[in-house]
């Protein structure tokens, strides 16, 4: 292992914002209440909002694996980020890649939630006292959007609007920087849906474009506005490819662009290439 001071502070970040130097316990009983019924729903909603009001929570107890948790195969409740090890230090390649080879352009990842792979990209600047790439924070801070089937008929019938797990606020996300001593003004938040806020960001060349979008619309809105500034050599990252909606983004998009950059895997979910 390479013990530069740079590499053994980057690990503890990984290892830190996935929570793996302690132990995760339970998840929240209203994390999947839109799976049971209407009367166990409402019941739940309305005991998890009365809680809440007195700072409580009821929560599932389930001990997860460690390596359940390094995969980033579980929803968890303290860690940072919920993409496991294997995304993380994906992360670190990228742009330490991007970095060494002075590729030009920012970085930005689309969809969030607690900020965590946004940090730790915040983390290796600093590691490497990179002072002229900010980090873009895309999020709508409020989960995902409810399907427009108007504009894209792939996103017919997706739930993902219901899991109130992923909407984390804009605060809270700052307050997560903060706590890790990165929040400044190398960090840029775009609040709001991709379609609103992707087309006029205040950026001309990326050189990592992290994708966590889940859906199908929300990855193209961001291939379509994204791709286009991404420079050559630069790495375009997708953390939802087993789920087919968006896949299917994926595959569209690079198929119509005639994009031939090998498609590589990450682990169980996660893909990515760099752009020739």
């Amino acid at each position: 292992m390479d013990a530069t001071p740079e590499s053994l502070y980057l690990e503890l970040m990984k290892k830190t914002l996935s929570f793996l130097l302690w132990e995760e316990v339970g998840v929240p009983i209203d994390m999947y209440a839109h799976l049971r019924s209407l009367p166990k729903r409402l019941f739940v909603r309305v005991l998890s909002h009365l809680l809440r009001a007195m700072k409580l929570q009821i929560v599932r107890d389930i001990r997860h694996e460690y390596d359940q948790r390094a995969e980033g195969r579980v929803m968890p409740m303290y860690a940072d980020t919920m993409i496991g090890l294997k995304r993380l230090d994906n992360i670190q390649y990228c742009v330490e890649n991007v970095i060494r080879n002075n590729i030009e352009g920012d970085l930005i990842e689309t969809g969030v939630w607690r900020g965590g792979a946004c940090i730790f990209m915040r983390a290796i600047l600093a590691a490497y006292n990179i002072s002229d790439r900010n980090i873009f924070v895309a999020d709508s801070f409020q989960g995902l959007p409810k399907p427009d089937e108007s504009r894209y008929v792939q996103d017919k019938g997706d739930k993902h609007y219901k899991f109130r797990f992923t909407s984390v606020s804009k605060q809270k996300v700052e307050a997560n920087f903060s706590k890790y001593g990165l929040l400044d003004n190398q960090v840029v938040f775009l609040e709001g849906w991709f379609k609103d806020t992707l087309p006029g960001a205040p950026f001309d060349k990326l050189a990592i474009m992290r994708l966590d979008g889940d859906m199908y619309g929300s990855t193209m809105d961001a291939l379509i506005n994204l791709y286009p500034k991404l420079s050559e050599g630069g790495f375009c990252i997708v953390d939802d490819y087993a789920l087919d909606s968006c896949k299917q983004a994926i595959d569209d998009f690079r198929a119509k662009w005639k994009i031939k950059s090998p498609l590589m895997k990450i682990d169980w979910t996660g893909v990515y290439w760099q752009k020739d």
